[in-house]
């Protein structure tokens, strides 16, 4: 893996460039240093694709996804060359690791399975024609994310009024998705249809999404925010008022319960009691059919250094015992209404069969 500073380059009203593929290299935008450096990894093994999806430089449900569809062409990639036998074997194998990278976003898998569906397709074809239909299938996937995420943004505006403020957790913009974004696409689309008068962005503990990701694509596409601690949000509904909450999501269950940064459930509560509408943005890829409700979705928890330090200093006593899943469940029963691209999708919710 190398290291390559490229100034962020403005590509359909949003300055940030997440993934790429060019000549046999996937660029991946090291999220873990933004906003204070530009840096991108120029990743060739589908086990450093892993390794930035372990270690959160790249992120987001639907990045997550993209990043792994082109993992799979890598491994396929690495596999061709190699000319050894049982391809199709070997990238199997690959899945399953690539698959274990992080738990909770279904996306991962959706992009996996969708890749081996490719190379079984049609019996076991010659090793490169089958790197051909994945790279192609990648792509697809790609695009399909960004142009997905547009419609969100178009449904998504259309329920805010004029001069609406609103608050959004984590990061759900184009950083977290092919570009465009989720929940930030909504807002993107509502401000450039002359509706957003604020945005509220919660830090969100303990990686600061919020604080490092949002609150900079958004200042990058002039869009007026407001950083917000987390502990702010429901005395800021209290004393100014808001007119929506706007997430993403990383899975959502038959039910409609939403798996989704930590906090998320915290707010939907606040909302529900302050009367505000909680809104959840997310492609239908993000859908677990199969997951009747959100109980049974896997929380990944994660190392107590990221709430114990911060920038690499302790914070909290030597010892202290921490408890850190990455990811809360929020009831379907709080969620106002679930926007994807296909429209927007109000209770009760039924995703099932």
């Amino acid at each position: 893996m190398r290291l390559s500073t490229r100034a962020l380059r403005a590509h359909g009203g949003v300055t940030v460039e997440t993934l790429r593929w060019e000549d046999g290299t996937l660029y991946i935008l090291d999220q873990t240093v933004l906003p204070r450096k530009v840096n991108y990894l120029a990743v060739k093994d589908y086990r450093e694709v892993i390794q930035a999806i372990r270690r959160l430089a790249v992120r987001g449900a639907p990045a997550i996804g993209v990043a792994a569809a082109y993992a799979m062409v890598l491994a396929a990639l690495e596999f061709a060359r190699e000319g050894a036998g049982n391809f199709l074997a070997r990238l199997e194998a690959a899945a399953g690791e690539i698959g274990k990278a992080r738990p909770t976003a279904v996306n991962l898998d959706w992009a996996i399975q969708r890749q081996l569906a490719v190379a079984r397709q049609k019996g076991a074809g010659a090793p490169q024609e089958i790197v051909e239909r994945l790279l192609s299938e990648a792509a697809a996937i790609f695009t399909a994310d960004k142009d997905g995420n547009k419609a969100i943004g178009v449904h998504g505006a259309a329920l805010l009024s004029r001069g609406a403020a609103v608050l959004t957790h984590c990061n759900a913009g184009g950083l977290a998705t092919s570009g465009y974004g989720t929940a930030l696409g909504v807002i993107r689309a509502a401000y450039a249809a002359g509706k957003i008068k604020m945005v509220y962005a919660g830090e969100t503990r303990p990686l600061l999404q919020g604080a490092r990701l949002t609150a900079f694509e958004l200042q990058q596409d002039g869009i007026p925010v407001t950083l917000i601690t987390d502990s702010m949000a429901g005395y800021l509904m209290a004393q100014k008022g808001l007119d929506a909450v706007i997430v993403g999501a990383d899975r959502i269950a038959a039910n409609g319960d939403v798996a989704n940064k930590i906090g998320t459930y915290s707010l939907a509560v606040l909302a529900k009691y302050h009367g505000v509408p909680f809104y959840v943005a997310a492609p239908f890829s993000t859908v677990d059919p199969a997951m009747p409700q959100g109980a049974g979705i896997p929380i990944e928890e994660r190392g107590a250094d990221e709430v114990t330090h911060f920038a690499g200093e302790p914070v909290a006593a030597p010892g202290t015992a921490v408890w850190n899943p990455a990811f809360d469940l929020t009831p379907g029963e709080l969620v106002t209404a679930i926007i994807t691209e296909r429209g927007v999708i109000h209770p009760p919710y039924k995703f099932g069969g």
